[in-house]
């Protein structure tokens, strides 16, 4: 059964599936495969690094599917935004801040604006902003999100409620079709993917990061600040990350205002660590639903493979 939502209208895209822009990871290759296979692909342009964007952005434009970029709002400047925009994007995504400095020039260029939300407050935010689309991340989510906000799954249909007529794409802890079709039945328009695209051949990762989701369990994960604190990391405070195991958290755990209290010291600790290789250079980010991952395809087969699966189970839950 096709997939025709809001949001696969108001982009042109086959499937209501779109790439979590991840920031460095979720690159040009792997932004032009999920575009090619009928999703949106999301480049993760992090605060806009100049290099960065110069090499990436031309390879998603070349696709000549629709396509976007993702920012981290607390990180990035307008700079950054009008480099992005002189490609051409369909869409400029903005999660984690205040994204009202940058709204109006993106609508100008005639790209919609999908901004991410962690709580109702964001979310009203947004629809006072005229967002074109609305991400509501649950706290499942790998990565960075909100240090004290809500599951998905209770999440994302009160913010269809508030945020009608505008969109709502689901984020958080959503690997498969089957979370797609969740998504769909909550009320969402379509569902943002992360974690499981991280593990795909396109993906701006070390082999060892694939490898250690393919083999990771959701019980293993973690949200804390610990690892952002030791890598004198800027994100805000109100986000944090969650990650695979870390021996940083076992050493840390319960103890992050003993080790924010000197933060030069713990970022010299953690840089010897990882020089002895006592510990990898990056955290793995990894959602709830890491044990979902359990190959390395290519993100354009995988596209197709969600929106099966997805169609399937609503098929399903409908009797057919």
């Amino acid at each position: 059964m096709p997939l025709s939502t809001a949001f696969t209208k108001m982009f042109g895209v086959r499937h209501p599936i779109a790439l979590a822009p991840m920031g460095g990871s979720a690159g040009g290759e792997l932004a032009a495969a999920v575009s090619r296979g009928g999703g949106l692909g999301l480049l993760g342009a992090g605060g806009g690094d100049r290099d960065w964007l110069a090499r990436e952005l031309p390879i998603v434009a070349r696709a000549g599917k629709p396509w976007g970029v993702g920012f981290q709002t607390w990180a990035t400047d307008l700079d950054a935004i009008e480099r992005t925009l002189e490609h051409g994007p369909g869409a400029v995504m903005f999660s984690f801040g205040d994204p009202s400095p940058f709204v109006e020039r993106v609508h100008q260029a005639g790209a919609a604006v999908i901004i991410q939300v962690t709580d109702l407050d964001e979310a009203r935010q947004a629809v006072d902003l005229g967002a074109d689309v609305i991400v509501a991340q649950g706290t499942e989510s790998g990565g960075h999100g909100a240090r004290h906000g809500r599951s998905t799954l209770p999440f994302v249909p009160v913010v269809v409620d508030l945020a009608e007529p505008v969109p709502v794409l689901a984020a958080g802890g959503i690997a498969d079709g089957r979370g797609v079709a969740a998504a769909l039945a909550l009320g969402a328009a379509g569902a943002v993917i992360g974690t499981r695209f991280q593990a795909t051949a396109e993906a701006l990762v070390d082999p060892s990061t694939a490898e250690a989701l393919v083999e990771g369990r959701g019980q293993d994960t973690e949200r804390n600040r610990i690892l952002d604190i030791a890598r004198s990391s800027r994100w805000p405070s109100k986000y944090s990350a969650r990650t695979l195991g870390h021996p940083w958290l076992d050493r840390w755990r319960g103890r992050e205002a003993e080790l924010a209290a000197d933060p030069a010291a713990a970022r010299l600790a953690y840089q010897a660590d990882v020089a002895r290789g006592d510990v990898p250079p990056l955290p793995v980010w990894a959602s709830e639903s890491v044990d979902l991952v359990t190959d390395v395809p290519g993100a354009e087969e995988l596209v197709a493979t969600l929106a099966a699966e997805a169609s399937k189970a609503l098929a399903r839950a409908a009797g057919n």
